[in-house]
Order: C-alpha cells, then structure tokens, then sequence
C-alpha cells in the first residue's frame, strides 16, 4: 500500500497551481495525480514522495487536507490487466471507490491507484490472484 493525499481546494482558477508551488517550494515530487471538481469545491488526491510532510505544508497555507492508504497495482498489458482488475473486483464483491493511473518512468507502463472501503482486504485478494501491488512509485534505476 501507498499513501495519497487528497487535498480540497477552491474550484477557481490558480487554486491546483497553488498546490502544486507549494510542493514544489519543498521539493517535493508528485508521482500521480486527479482531480476532480463539484461547483464549489474540487478534491485533488496525489501520490507524493512525502505525503505526511505535503500534508503539514498544504495544511500550513489553509488548505484542508488528510493522507490515507491507497493500492498501487502495475499494468503491463493495460487492456487484458484492466478487464481482469475488474473481474477480481467483481468475483470479489468489493467495489472501488475510486482509480486513476500513474506513468512511471522508469517501468514504462501504467500503476493503478485505487482505493476501497477495506484496502487491506482488498490488497490480499489481488495478490492472491496474481497482480503486482506496489508499496512506491518513485523510480529506480532498472
């Protein structure tokens, strides 16, 4: 498992690059991320290599922000990984509360974050059935 940070921020233009400066201003790297808005608000979540040292940060600069546990599962073939992803989940009864993708560099194919009500559970069921889950997604020299 990895942490994500998912940070609620205004829905106006600037508001992701204030994010984003700030992590940058730490130097900290950004490893996978989404977004998605309501007319209000939006609820960025994010892989960062820090993610309880982002949180102190972003909290610092007002932003309301909270870490949890996410799966990380790598993709080789994305088509035929995705269906059976999705065909565990099913045999599984466990449902997704949410998936984005992540591009690493060095693997040059996709990571899967998702997140469900028992990630745990969940984490162990994918293994058992074969896929990779990951505790990281910086790169690493192959």
């Amino acid at each position: 498992m990895i942490k994500q940070l998912a940070i609620f921020v205004e829905n106006r233009p600037g508001s992701l690059r204030q994010v984003t400066l700030a992590l940058h201003e730490q130097k900290m790297k950004i490893y996978a991320f989404s977004s998605i808005d309501t007319p209000e608000f939006g609820i960025l979540r994010m892989v960062v290599d820090k993610p309880e040292e982002a949180k102190q940060v972003l909290t610092q600069k007002g932003f309301v922000t909270r870490v949890c546990e996410v799966i990380a599962v790598d993709v080789e073939e994305e088509q035929e990984m995705m269906d059976s992803l999705l065909g565990v989940f099913q045999e599984g009864n466990i449902s997704i509360n949410y998936t984005y993708s992540s591009f690493g560099k060095m693997s040059h194919h996709p990571t899967i974050i998702l997140h469900s009500d028992d990630i745990e559970e969940t984490e162990a069921l994918l293994r058992a059935k074969g896929f990779h889950c990951v505790d990281t997604l910086e790169d690493k020299p192959c």
